[in-house]
């Protein structure tokens, strides 16, 4: 994951001068790499994408290592961000694509579909609540707002579910 540059006459490579033990960082990326993709794939919907959003989110928490309390839950932030930044790039693509003269739309039949139809927020509540099993404190953090506005967001996006899964 790493490699250190060692400079002869004694100094210490490039990731200890910057980052203090360069150990701690590779048992984070040990240890919490493979969960930030799956997490990253429920947010994206693409493995490619996912891998190279962690990998960004791993470069951010080197930058900050110094500076992070918990450097496990900076990473999930960081990892959540850069998704939400994917998704708005994305609209922002799709939004000023010419559009085609005859759309067809395919009917949601699985609840993958129906979960890549909610408001992005909603999706990002619900994939930290039912599947990182984080609270709603936590969720608050990681979306940069207030736990009862992670409970609307996580009923609401529910209720949009049950509505395409249960017709």
């Amino acid at each position: 994951m790493m490699c250190e540059m060692t400079v002869q006459g004694g100094e210490r490579g490039w990731a200890d001068a910057v980052t203090g033990p360069a150990s701690d960082l590779e048992d984070l990326f040990r240890h919490r790499y493979q969960p930030m993709v799956r997490l990253a794939y429920l947010l994206t919907g693409s493995n490619e994408i996912a891998e190279e959003l962690v990998q960004d989110a791993f470069v951010q928490v080197h930058r900050r290592w110094a500076q992070a309390r918990e450097p496990a839950a900076y990473l999930r932030v960081a990892v959540v961000n850069n998704c939400r930044s994917h998704h708005r790039r994305r609209f922002l693509e799709r939004a000023r694509r010419p559009r085609p003269r005859s759309e067809v739309l395919d009917a949601p039949d699985e609840l993958w579909d129906a979960l890549g139809r909610l408001v992005h927020r909603q999706r990002v509540a619900l994939v930290l609540k039912f599947y990182e099993d984080l609270s709603e404190t936590e969720i608050a953090e990681a979306l940069g707002v207030r736990p009862g506005t992670v409970k609307s967001l996580v009923h609401r996006g529910l209720a949009e579910l049950r509505k395409v899964v249960e017709p």
